[in-house]
């Protein structure tokens, strides 16, 4: 192509000199020199000016066909824009297929996806919005969002940023069917906004629930008989057997514990709202402290510190009984003559119980599990120490209830750190003048 383009511009310089020539010389022959280089080169750009107009129409032009055939170098850059154009046509149409392939993809999914702007103004919707979320194309096209969802939550988890997904919603169309909603950025100041039907998933769930408490309250009245029957048989009359004996109590006890702690998670599970109660932290410190010299029976150093709001809003009976469960799994993992130390903490950011102890420590892999329910880092030593495994479960869920997080923090060989970390909202809300709880006491 390069030569081509030098070939061009010769070829065109070669004409132009020989036109200028020719008219040179019969300007000299007709004693007009100026007029015969005038009409000459008056021809050359007359013949190049319509050339460009061709180019110019053909650039402006619907299709890519090429005009007529223009002269020396216009041809080749006639070539060069047609070519340049053809191939834009053929991207176009590949980016085309693309869109419409994945505009159809997209469509076809089984979740609500709806393409949002800045303002949440609705940009695009696929099949399934209609119907989970009530949307028709295309009145709501360029309708905000919250305009069409009216659910309060909804618009409140947009206000506050979407980061975590929104769960249980019920659907504009059926209040029988429930949503998981979860916004995710896509572009400049645009976002997409998933909605998935969860309504199978949540009546398994409840099945789950339903069939964890029924068992449970089943269990407990004849486990309560077993161990009514087991503390009426003395060891000192069945000295050969009294081993055995102390088995069978040691493990109905641990077996009504765990009845006791599913049904403590059951409840949890269904408890929509929370006691709204002014607890007194010293109180409940006080209390832990105690509980926890008890269980370790003068084996550990047990402290605590007390470095924050007086008091917070929620249930006291329930946040007891997280609280404990951190203490008491603290003394039961700690060797002897180890530390434990309770402390609370709180600034304008929020407040913070952290229990900490000297114990073996955890490894990193087992950490986002132990919540688990029954998921143990050491099945004999969890065993040998009386847990049920269910002790952190009930304290995720009581955190949750209260709007507020369980942070773990272990280093094999130096020990673990278990922190309950509230919101501000749960220290403002403790300055109102209510009666005050305190926990335990």
């Amino acid at each position: 192509m390069p030569n081509r383009w030098i070939r061009a511009w010769r070829g065109t310089l070669s004409k132009l000199g020989v036109l200028l020539l020719t008219a040179l010389v019969i300007g000299l022959i007709a004693h007009k020199v100026w007029l015969c280089l005038f009409i000459a080169t008056a021809g050359f750009l007359a013949v190049h000016l319509f050339a460009l107009h061709q180019i110019g129409t053909h650039l402006n032009g619907p299709t890519v066909a090429a005009p007529a055939r223009l002269p020396g170098i216009w041809r080749i850059l006639q070539d060069r824009i047609s070519a340049r154009r053809r191939a834009a046509r053929n991207d176009k149409r590949r980016l085309l297929a693309g869109l419409r392939a994945f505009r159809d993809a997209a469509a076809a999914l089984p979740d609500a996806v709806v393409a949002l702007d800045r303002e949440r103004h609705i940009l695009w919707f696929n099949r399934a919005a209609r119907s989970l979320l009530g949307l028709d194309y295309p009145r709501d096209l360029g309708a905000p969002i919250t305009h069409l969802v009216r659910a309060t939550r909804v618009a409140t988890w947009l206000d506050g940023g979407a980061g975590e997904p929104l769960i249980d919603v019920a659907s504009p169309t059926n209040e029988q069917i429930r949503l998981s909603l979860r916004r995710i950025p896509y572009a400049e100041d645009q976002t997409l906004l998933v909605a998935r039907d969860i309504s199978q998933l949540q009546r398994l769930e409840q099945v789950r629930r339903d069939f964890v408490a029924n068992v449970s309250h089943e269990l407990r009245t004849p486990l309560t008989v077993v161990h009514g029957y087991l503390d009426m048989l003395e060891p000192e009359q069945w000295p050969d057997s009294e081993p055995i004996l102390h088995e069978l109590r040691t493990q109905s006890r641990r077996m009504t514990q765990i009845v006791e702690d599913l049904l403590t998670l059951s409840r949890l599970e269904v408890q929509d709202g929370l006691a709204d109660e002014r607890v007194q932290i010293a109180p409940m410190l006080e209390t832990l402290k105690r509980e926890a010299e008890a269980l370790s029976q003068g084996r550990h150093q047990i402290s605590i510190e007390n470095n924050g709001s007086p008091a917070i809003q929620g249930s006291a009976k329930d946040l007891h009984s997280a609280f404990s469960n951190l203490v008491s799994n603290a003394v039961r993992y700690t060797p002897t003559d180890g530390r434990i130390g309770i402390r609370w903490e709180s600034n304008d950011s929020g407040a913070r119980l952290s229990v900490t102890d000297t114990g073996p420590g955890i490894p990193a892999q087992h950490l986002p599990r132990l919540t688990e329910r029954f998921y143990r880092v050491s099945t004999s030593r969890s065993r040998e120490t009386g847990g049920t495994g269910l002790g952190l479960s009930i304290v995720k869920h009581i955190l949750q209830l209260h709007q507020a997080r369980l942070e773990i923090q272990s280093e094999l060989g130096v020990g673990s750190t278990f922190s309950c970390v509230f919101g501000p909202e749960r220290l403002s809300a403790s300055s109102i003048d209510e009666p005050v709880h305190e926990a335990g006491a």
